[in-house]
């Protein structure tokens, strides 16, 4: 009988506001409100930045209070 290979159980994403201690996001902190970003302008999914549904939710809501004062840009209409 062939021998299945097991799957090794993915490594967590280190959370990027716990190390750098940030409680709360601010929408005026642009320099890091761009690392959820991707280069099209759209916010990145919580299985790749690694925050805790209660962050990526603060994150989302400072990108969208960025975006309303022209801090951040609005996602790029898709080519199709």
């Amino acid at each position: 009988m062939p021998q299945v290979p097991t799957r090794r159980p993915l490594k967590r994403r280190a959370n990027p506001l716990h190390a750098k201690q940030i409680a709360d996001v601010d929408w005026k902190d642009v320099t890091l409100l761009r690392t959820f970003v991707s280069d099209r302008g759209k916010i990145r999914a919580r299985r790749v930045t690694g925050l805790t549904p209660q962050q990526q939710r603060q994150v989302a809501t400072a990108i969208r209070n960025a975006r309303e004062m022209a801090l951040l840009p609005y996602p790029r209409a898709g080519r199709g």
